[in-house]
């Protein structure tokens, strides 16, 4: 069963060990040639992804510190609650 919940698109955070914030643009994400399943898909703040090799794949546990919570509605919160019933689906 997951342990958290997920944090919407724009969310800004530190990662264990970091010296640079990464903030969220992306999540469920799989990386080219990988079957692991990341929690989130980021970039640096503020730089952003200034090219395709600026990209940060992370799990929910490697955060250290959460600094913004992205913007979030109704249909974020619908987005949510979909991936995790999914993933707990997964897991059963």
């Amino acid at each position: 069963m997951k342990e958290h919940t997920y944090l919407p698109i724009g969310s800004v955070v530190l990662l264990n060990h970091g010296r640079k914030r990464v903030m969220v643009y992306g999540r469920k994400v799989k990386a080219n040639g990988e079957e692991k399943v990341y929690d989130y898909l980021g970039c640096l703040y503020p730089e952003g992804a200034l090219n395709s090799q600026d990209v940060i794949l992370f799990d929910h546990s490697q955060i250290q510190m959460v600094y913004f919570i992205g913007f979030q509605d109704l249909e974020e919160i619908a987005f949510r609650q979909v991936i995790s019933r999914k993933e707990d689906t997964d897991e059963q």
